[in-house]
């Protein structure tokens, strides 16, 4: 780094927006808020059911893994491959259940492990470039909003892509900074984006790629790259993802054709693609993706709302930032919204890469619109972050006195009355597959389609126990036969069980 460069990264550094300062005692009770959220995220671990369809699916195909001691490959049915995402998730999940057992904690728990290392790198990242209390603030706007605190201990793909895309970010923007340890924070760059490769795909260098291609086209910033160790660091990123791609399609050819274009791009071109093997592709109006982002970053949402009516300092606070940081979290926080806007199978979850930034952003906004912690921002911040945690107190208080109240679409209870009135019955799930169903049976449950299929139950030589929809239990009623009690209603499906094997009826 020559004499220009390192004066440059001097006075960026020296630029950077320090936004909002705290009190000791306001850092003591946020750290106290901090730790309230999470004892309650762990509780949900326990008392949250696994939940149809994506959870319940994710985590079967980890236990699945287990069970049959395959690493490769994931499999959505026994001896079917699961080509739709990367396997960092399951292996988690997977490894979590052999350690802990197989339950909802052990399938959870290193998925919370993925959402603190997002935090941490945020807090590291923050506290460099705009001081503790930023940082601290920024974990806990980023911790108690809606998206993350849900899928901190959700068994999906995309938290575990958010700590590739996050360390990326993070890696990239230190990388360039010219200081002494430029090099290893470059490494962690490229380390960020094979994690990303592993947990979902090209998805996550586009999702990295996109904000920082921008950041130094506008900013006009191309020789920062040559900081970057780019012969090292790609063959870090390809050390870390490229094994499993190469014994996944030599394991089971297909799968790169299926993942790279059908999964990265006729699901997000072709409106109703038909071409998932595992399920549906998920039909939203395009542009969708901005509405859902408005509901994800939820309190916080309103307060960036309310920064924007003071649009004019807005405008100059990104004016008279030369060192980019605005900028740079602004495209980190768009950079899923601008992708996805096309797309025409999206989730709400595809907002999550960008909400660290976005908690960053807002605080960074508001302390230069604002000014620092006054009564009015102190007394906002913190009613927003104990709104949100009385709303997840309650939702925990629910999953474990009244989970019914909470109307989730999980089969576990009904699983339980199975197991405690006729634990000598096949279950099965009719007219369509229940994953939470197959979890709790530890894979013994089993799909049926079509009316023949559930009549013939009544003579089948066996006992069997029926899981329907409650809107089509009077029908599976009259196929049963009188041969079958109803036993109730368990969520959002309705228990049959056989009174005896069938076919030895008198």
């Amino acid at each position: 780094m020559d004499a220009k460069d390192a004066q440059q990264a001097a006075q960026s550094k020296a630029e950077a927006p320090r936004g909002i300062s705290l009190t000791a005692n306001q850092r003591k009770w946020i750290w106290i808020g901090l730790g309230v959220l999470l004892a309650l995220r762990v509780l949900m671990i326990f008392w949250l059911p696994f939940t149809d369809t994506t959870e319940a699916r994710y985590a079967e195909i980890a236990r699945k893994m287990v069970e049959t001691g395959d690493w490769i490959t994931p499999q959505y049915d026994y001896g079917i491959p699961f080509w739709a995402k990367p396997p960092l998730h399951t292996w988690l999940s997977a490894l979590g259940m052999v350690v802990f057992g197989v339950g909802p904690f052990g399938a959870r728990i290193f998925i919370l492990g993925t959402a603190l290392g997002v935090l941490a790198l945020l807090y590291g990242w923050a506290r460099r470039e705009a001081g503790r209390d930023m940082a601290l603030l920024a974990v806990a706007v980023t911790a108690s909003g809606l998206l993350f605190f849900i899928a901190s201990a959700f068994v999906m793909t995309d938290m575990t892509m958010v700590l590739g895309t996050t360390a990326a970010m993070v890696g990239f923007h230190r990388g360039v900074s010219g200081e002494g340890s430029a090099r290893r924070w470059g490494l962690l760059f490229f380390a960020g984006l094979g994690i990303g490769l592993l947990a979902k795909g090209p998805v996550a260098v586009v999702l990295t790629g996109l904000p920082i291609g921008l950041w130094i086209l506008i900013g006009n910033r191309w020789r920062l790259l040559a900081r970057l160790p780019w012969l090292t660091g790609l063959a870090l990123t390809l050390a870390i993802a490229a094994p499993w791609y190469v014994a996944a399609e030599l394991k089971t050819p297909g799968f790169l054709r299926y993942f790279i274009i059908g999964e990265h791009y006729e699901r997000f071109v072709v409106s109703g693609w038909q071409g998932d093997l595992y399920g549906a592709g998920h039909a939203r109006p395009k542009g969708t993706i901005w509405l859902f982002w408005l509901g994800t970053f939820l309190p916080w949402t309103l307060f960036l709302g309310v920064v924007l009516t003071r649009m004019g300092r807005v405008i100059g606070a990104f004016r008279s930032d030369e060192a980019g940081w605005y900028s740079y979290l602004t495209l980190w926080v768009l950079a899923p919204l601008l992708l996805f806007t096309p797309a025409a199978n999206i989730l709400a979850a595809y907002t999550l890469p960008g909400l660290p930034a976005a908690a960053l952003l807002l605080l960074s906004l508001w302390g230069a619109v604002f000014g620092g912690a006054g009564g009015r921002t102190r007394v906002l911040f913190a009613s927003a972050m104990a709104g949100m945690m009385a709303l997840y107190l309650a939702v925990t208080v629910l999953a474990y006195t009244a989970p019914d109240v909470l109307n989730l679409r999980s089969d576990q209870r009904l699983v339980a009355a199975v197991e405690e009135r006729a634990r000598d019955a096949q279950l099965s799930v009719w007219p369509e597959r229940s994953y939470s169903a197959e979890f709790y049976t530890k894979g013994q449950s089993r799909a049926i389609t079509g009316d023949p299929a559930l009549a013939d139950l009544a003579a089948n030589g066996r006992r069997d126990a029926v899981a329907v929809p409650n809107a089509l239990a009077d029908i599976a009623a009259e196929l049963l036969g009188p041969t079958f009690d109803r036993v109730g209603k368990f969520g959002h499906n309705s228990l049959f069980i056989e009174q005896q094997a069938g076919g030895d009826q008198e």
